[in-house]
C-alpha cells in the first residue's frame, strides 16, 4: 500500500540522481533496459523545460542557482543542461525597469522570460523578503508581480511543505474536488486540535513527532526510541506551541535490497515522484528511491545520510 508522508512543493531536489544512476548503468550494461523493458526516463528534463516554455513572457529560460557551494549545485548544473535552460548565478541577472535581464560576459543584457529558482523565498528579493540575503536579485519580485518574468515555483508554493498544512490536504481534495483521494495520507494528528492534542499524548512512545517548519528528516522525533523524561519534556514543548507540530502514526518503510559492505541487507526506503504542471500536469515516469544506511532507521533523507536507488518503471 501506498501512503503518502509529506508533500514539497518549493523547491524540491533529487530528480538528476537517479538520470545520472541511469546513464551510468546504460552505458555498463547498454542492453539491459531494453531487454527488461524498462521505461526509459530521460524525459524529465525536457518537461522541466517544456513548463518553462509554457509560462515564458518573452525571453530566454533561465536555472538560478544560489552557486557551487550550495550541495545541489550538481543538479542544477546537470538540469540546466538537459532542459536547454541557462545556469545562472544571482549576480548575472540584474532588473531594469521591471524586466530581467542576463548580462552575459560581453555586458550585454539579454532578456529572460522564465526562471526555475532553485533557492527558497525568503532569499530570492533582498527588496522583498530578507533584506541580508547575499544570494537574492534585487527587483526580482517587483517583474514578477508586474507579469514580465515567470518564476517556477511560484513564490507562496512553500505554504504546501507545511507540514501542518499536510493535515488538511484530503479534506482539501473532497472540498474543492469532490474526490476522494486516491492515495492515502499517513493517520496525522495536529496538536492544534483538543481531541488531537489528547490522543498525541496518551499514544507519545508509538508516533512520530515532527516540527512543521523544519525539512530534510530534521525535527523528527520517533516515540519509541525516547525515555520517559524526553516524552514529557516533549509534552511540554508541544503544549506550549501546538501549532508548531503534527504527530503520525509509525508507518512501517518498504524494507529494500541494499548492497552494503559486500552483501545484501533490508533497509528502511521511500519514494519521490515528481509532478510538473505546465500546460497539463505530468508524472515522470520515475522517481527517486531513498534509503537509510543504518539497519532499523527511518530516516532516508540524504541530509541525514541516506542512500539513493534509480527508480524501474516496466512498460506495460
Amino acid at each position: 500500500e501506498w501512503v503518502i508522508l509529506e508533500d514539497n512543493l518549493r523547491v524540491p531536489s533529487g530528480a538528476s540522481y537517479p538520470l545520472s544512476i541511469r546513464d551510468t548503468y546504460r552505458k555498463i550494461y547498454p542492453d539491459f533496459f531494453e531487454t527488461l523493458n524498462i521505461e526509459p526516463i530521460k524525459n524529465y528534463p525536457k518537461i522541466i523545460g517544456d513548463a518553462m516554455d509554457y509560462v515564458n513572457t518573452g525571453g530566454i529560460n533561465v536555472l538560478l542557482t544560489p552557486g557551487r557551494f550550495n550541495s545541489a549545485y550538481y543538479e542544477h548544473s546537470y538540469l540546466a543542461e538537459k532542459s536547454g535552460a541557462l545556469l545562472v548565478r544571482p549576480q548575472e541577472l540584474t532588473v531594469v525597469d521591471k524586466k530581467v535581464y542576463f548580462k552575459n560576459y560581453n555586458g550585454k543584457l539579454i532578456r529572460v522570460g522564465s526562471v526555475y529558482r532553485r533557492l527558497d523565498d525568503d532569499f530570492l528579493d533582498p527588496k522583498f523578503f530578507n533584506p541580508e540575503s547575499l544570494i537574492g536579485v534585487p527587483g526580482i519580485v517587483e517583474a514578477y508581480l508586474a507579469g514580465n518574468v515567470a518564476l517556477l515555483n511560484a513564490i507562496g508554493n512553500g505554504v504546501a511543505d507545511d507540514k501542518g498544512i499536510y493535515y488538511f490536504v484530503p479534506k482539501m481534495i473532497k472540498y474543492y474536488l469532490g474526490e476522494e483521494p486516491i492515495l492515502k495520507n499517513a493517520p496525522t494528528y495536529l496538536p492544534y486540535f483538543q481531541e488531537d492534542m489528547d490522543y498525541i499524548f496518551n499514544n507519545m512512545e508509538k508516533l512520530v513527532i515532527k516540527d512543521v517548519a523544519e525539512a530534510g528528516g530534521y525535527g523528527v522525533l520517533f516515540g519509541h526510541t525516547m525515555s520517559a523524561i524526553q516524552i514529557e519534556d516533549l509534552k511540554s514543548i508541544v503544549k506550549a506551541n501546538p501549532r508548531r507540530f503534527i504527530a503520525q502514526e509509525l508507518i512501517e518503510f518498504y524494507d529494500e535490497k541494499c548492497y552494503l559492505n559486500k552483501d545484501l541487507q533490508d533497509r528502511k526506503a521511500d519514494f519521490r515522484a515528481y509532478v510538473v504542471a505546465g500546460e497539463d500536469v505530468k508524472v515522470w515516469n520515475c522517481g527517486l528511491t531513498r534509503y537509510a544506511l543504518e539497519e532499523g532507521n527511518y530516516l532516508v533523507n540524504s541530509s541525514q545520510g541516506g542512500g539513493f536507488k534509480d527508480t524501474w518503471v516496466m512498460e506495460l
